[in-house]
């Protein structure tokens, strides 16, 4: 009986396993990446991490730049990693911005009002369902988007959105819960 050839895997700080082939093996996915389809298994016998990770792990998180200005006209300029919905960077930055159904698309609290028109043409078009609820929004403008479908990327870096002034939230009315 001939020996099977299986590629090795080497462990991580951490003790988790990739593959021994991985052009990134001092720094392979960080958990909670996704390989697709492919079982850890799969991985572990030598697939090319490379054609299969989201993220090869050598890059480091890229950001923009974003400016909240709340009701009052204060400005708070923060940092949002690509890939992430304003309502999430609002809620890691304690910036008021309800989200009531969790980036769910079922309500219209995490309304926001893109400042510059040209910010506003480069954002992917609203869905019906986006629209719907937009319908809803207290102070609706032209460049109104809910926040939790305004996602980061990179020609978005400087973009300014104002918050309105009131929301409705038909569940309990002025309630502002906390972000988990």
């Amino acid at each position: 009986m001939g020996a099977r050839s299986y590629n090795t895997a080497a462990k991580n700080r951490t003790g988790s396993l990739f593959p021994s082939n991985c052009s990134n093996a001092a720094s392979p996915c960080s958990p909670g990446t996704s390989y697709g389809s492919l079982s850890r298994y799969q991985i572990f016998l030598g697939l090319r991490h490379k054609e299969y990770c989201t993220t090869t792990g050598n890059e480091e998180k890229q950001t923009i730049s974003v400016t909240f200005v709340d009701k009052d006209g204060e400005e708070k300029l923060i940092k949002v990693p690509v890939g992430m919905s304003l309502l999430e960077a609002a809620h890691e930055n304690d910036i008021e911005l309800e989200g009531a159904c969790e980036g769910s698309l079922a309500c219209s609290t995490c309304h926001v009002i893109v400042m510059d028109v040209d910010y506003y043409n480069k954002l992917e078009d609203p869905t019906d369902e986006e629209n719907d609820m937009l319908d809803l929004a207290f102070g609706l403008t032209e460049t109104s988007r809910l926040g939790c479908q305004v996602i980061a990327k990179p020609e978005l870096d400087g973009i300014r959105v104002a918050l309105p002034a009131a929301t409705r939230n038909f569940a309990v009315d002025g309630f502002k819960p906390k972000p988990h």
